[in-house]
């Protein structure tokens, strides 16, 4: 049922781009197609490519999760928003810990990132290696362009869109529902956040990139059940989005030194000390806020 909803909510997005090419643009259907791969696969071939691809993405995003979430927990379940959390988000304790968290794992999830893209399938996979390889390239390509902002406008579009858009939808479809029934389903909260950490990384289509987003999946999972209030994942998803292209951002501007995006090898003696600092800080916001009910009912 939540998959049927997943492909309602992607047709429903699709259609609306199409209708506000065909009436705005004053396309024809087969021209409209030709536009939206266009934009989606080359967008400076296009003019105002950049805020149109963003539109682009925020329309698909809001159609792929947040909406078919929304329809399936109050048409499906009958819930309503506030009973995604067990627990008022004023009694969590710790919300400041859960930025220190993120951010303080990003040099160990860096580690896990480079790992991850020197993985290498079987010589009789070669083929699909090769194709994940071409299409991990192409992605990137997007991702750089539209990471480019020229403006403190463009940067707060880009806050939305990357980072508040996706924060609220996926963490409503994939821990405030998925995680949530598998928990119930299985009687296993540990198998329940793997599973929909695992899923949440596979959707994305980046397989270059699969572990170290299962990773912070299944981190932001922990947060949910260990804070009982579904804004406490959204956070730690919205600083994990936010603060990359916040740094994007002011090292174009040329304010800071480090480039986040930077391919160069991640000092291993910096990634253990990342990944004790962020365990050691999980450790904490779980003691702090121990005795409270999960979000598994």
């Amino acid at each position: 049922m939540l998959v049927g909803f997943v492909l309602l909510g992607g047709v429903i997005s699709t259609l609306l781009l199409f209708v506000v090419l065909l009436v705005g643009k004053g396309l024809d259907p087969a021209e409209a197609q030709a536009y939206l791969l266009r934009l989606s696969g080359n967008p400076t071939s296009v003019a105002n490519g950049w805020y149109e691809i963003m539109a682009l993405q925020a329309v698909n995003h809001l159609g792929t999760f947040l909406l078919p979430a929304l329809l399936y927990w109050y048409v499906i379940e009958r819930r309503t928003w506030p009973q995604f959390s067990q627990r008022p988000l004023a009694t969590v304790t710790g919300l400041g810990i859960v930025v220190l968290i993120v951010i303080a794992f990003m040099p160990g999830n860096g580690l896990i990132i480079e790992w991850n893209q020197n993985l290498h399938l079987p010589q009789t996979l070669a083929p699909l290696e090769q194709w994940i390889r071409d299409k991990e390239k192409s992605l990137a390509g997007v991702t750089k362009y539209i990471t480019t902002f020229d403006t403190p406008l463009q940067l707060a579009i880009a806050l939305l869109v990357i980072g508040v858009i996706p924060a609220i939808g996926e963490e409503a479809l994939f821990r405030g529902i998925l995680q949530r029934n598998l928990t119930v389903w299985t009687g296993n909260v540990h198998l329940s956040i793997w599973v929909a950490a695992a899923l949440f990384s596979a959707i994305h289509v980046q397989f270059l990139g699969f572990f170290p987003r299962m990773l912070l999946g299944a981190l932001f999972g922990y947060l949910y059940v260990w804070s009982g209030n579904l804004w406490v994942p959204i956070l730690a998803h919205f600083v994990n989005n936010g603060f990359t292209v916040l740094m994007v951002y002011l090292y174009q501007r040329r304010v800071v030194a480090v480039d986040i995006e930077s391919t160069q090898s991640v000092p291993i003696i910096g990634a253990i000390l990342s990944l004790v600092l962020s365990a050691g800080l999980l450790a904490y916001f779980k003691r702090s806020n121990a005795g409270h009910p999960s979000p598994n009912t």
